[in-house]
């Protein structure tokens, strides 16, 4: 069984690293923090934590203080992937997971590509920690507040605060038990869904601005600049739920945001009812889920407007 083989690869181990995707979301930090305390439990001591960069939303949560930026020099016995649907997603740190004596995928995208020795891969479930729960119950592993907290903060983020379609009535259960053991999950959904910041605001406001509406106001569109990044001192995260703006608007099927980065431009994705974005973005090189999805693209945002549109405008109704 999978399950039985990830435990004894696990046992085995004396170094471990852990990986998650670029631009890292609660699920990808949460599912990899939850991870490191349960191998902490297990008694592992060489454990790395590579994150190079992530949203300061999530600084609330237990031992975000031991993620690194990279790893060692020398390979490591595990490699464990988490939330993660391509070994291109990894960070960029990509070589840990590729010169590993041996590597684990755990992850929930329909659009995982299997990269790992090993693979859990459940499509079915809405967030990377809901199936991360699981395993962690299988190894009996103990599940703390500490660990609690990290898959809380998954679920809630990767469901939407519950109101995506992917949610699933055992994602309420999960959290129900969690809520029986003491985590303060009122806490954390107000830590990761409803605080934001100044910076956070003002992109909001000139996102809505620019919105537009098209195909009879069944996509919106809109966009921020590296100058308004820079002249609102913006963070990593302060983009984050900007794209739930269009999508919350009557008739939006698709709503579309691109901001500028420095790898050229970066599209987030999200529809309410049946297109399917992951698919759209699979064009460009992205992914994700049926309903939020995302890619870069290194062409000029006019051009990127129009191939994203006439690519949700073969799936319109």
């Amino acid at each position: 069984m999978t399950l039985d083989n990830i435990l004894q690869e696990i046992k085995k181990a004396k170094s471990i690293v852990l990986l998650t995707h670029e631009n890292p979301d609660g699920d990808a930090v949460g599912s990899t923090l939850a991870m490191y305390l349960a191998l902490k439990q297990m008694g592992k001591e060489d454990i790395d934590v590579i994150i190079p960069e992530y949203p300061r939303t999530y600084s609330f949560l237990p031992n975000v203080d031991k993620v690194k930026k990279e790893g060692k020099e020398e390979s490591y016995d595990l490699a464990i992937a988490l939330d993660s649907a391509t070994i291109k997603m990894l960070n960029g740190w990509s070589k840990y997971f590729e010169e590993a004596k041996t590597s684990i995928v755990i992850d929930h995208h329909s659009t995982n590509t299997m990269y790992g020795d090993l693979n859990y891969v459940n499509p079915d479930s809405p967030a990377c920690t809901q199936i991360l729960l699981t395993i962690l119950e299988y190894f009996e592993i103990e599940i703390t507040n500490e660990i609690g907290k990290c898959i809380l903060t998954g679920i809630i983020t990767d469901t939407g605060g519950f109101q995506y379609q992917s949610t699933r009535p055992e994602t309420f259960e999960f959290a129900a038990r969690l809520l029986k053991s003491g985590i303060n999950v009122s806490e954390i959904y107000k830590k990761a869904m409803n605080t934001k910041t100044r910076a956070n605001f003002e992109l909001r406001k000139r996102a809505i601005d620019r919105m537009e509406f098209l195909e009879n106001g069944q996509i919106s569109f809109t966009y921020i600049t590296k100058q308004d990044i820079e002249e609102t001192k913006a963070s990593l995260d302060d983009h984050e739920g900007i794209v739930d703006e269009g999508r919350s608007i009557e008739g939006v099927e698709v709503s579309i945001f691109i901001r500028e980065t420095e790898k050229g431009y970066r599209a987030s994705l999200r529809s309410n009812e049946y297109v399917n974005v992951s698919d759209v973005c699979l064009m460009f090189g992205g992914g994700g889920h049926k309903h939020a999805a995302g890619c870069t693209i290194t062409i000029p945002i006019e051009q990127a407007k129009e191939k994203i549109i006439n690519q949700i405008k073969m799936q319109l109704k």
